[in-house]
């Protein structure tokens, strides 16, 4: 499988891929993506060469989202000020799951965190999703805290605080990664 940057044709295929996922999501209980992302949002994420594709020859197996910008109002100023790269919108094709696609997937993220200079990787999930937490925490992320206040990015009031963070690191993932090389963290020695 080949890791590549998102192109901007890919938004159709990743609102899809969350619609897949809210879908399964109610079908386990969970309101988590209940409310529809912005395409212009997600085009400008694109854009920003944050988004990368989990290509099997061409067939889209999964996406993720790491980018050196913290989402506002989850993070302390201090944890800030620590070199991090943030993962979002880590989301897996259902006709590819339980292939460990996703903790593969983060180990990249850990892996490109730590060649951009990053100490930390980052991310924030469901405040109500547990299942994912404890995802999360089976991959390795230790769990920060909770936050509840602010707004969502998509509008309405924050769901996605459940803060945790591992170190980034080497990680052999498996994948052919197409990515271009990140750039240095501004504040990575």
């Amino acid at each position: 499988m080949i890791i590549t940057p998102a192109e901007p044709h890919d938004v159709a295929k990743l609102l899809s891929f969350r619609e897949e996922a809210a879908a399964w999501l109610r079908g386990i209980g969970s309101d988590q993506w209940s409310r529809p992302y912005p395409a212009d949002k997600l085009l400008a994420t694109i854009e920003a060469g944050t988004v990368f594709m989990l290509r099997d020859g061409h067939t889209t197996a999964g996406t993720i989202t790491l980018t050196p910008d913290a989402e506002i109002g989850l993070w302390t100023d201090d944890e800030l000020a620590e070199p991090s790269m943030f993962v979002n919108k880590l989301t897996i094709a259902r006709e590819y799951a339980g292939q460990n696609l996703g903790g593969r997937l983060l180990d990249w993220a850990g892996d490109r965190a730590h060649r951009a200079g990053a100490r930390w990787v980052r991310l924030d999930a469901w405040t109500t999703n547990e299942g994912l937490q404890r995802y999360y925490l089976a991959q390795g992320f230790t769990y920060v805290r909770m936050v509840r206040e602010g707004t969502a990015v998509n509008g309405g009031p924050r769901v996605s605080g459940w803060l945790a963070q591992r170190a980034a690191r080497p990680a052999d993932h498996g994948f052919t990664d197409r990515a271009p090389a990140p750039a240095r963290l501004p504040f990575a020695a």
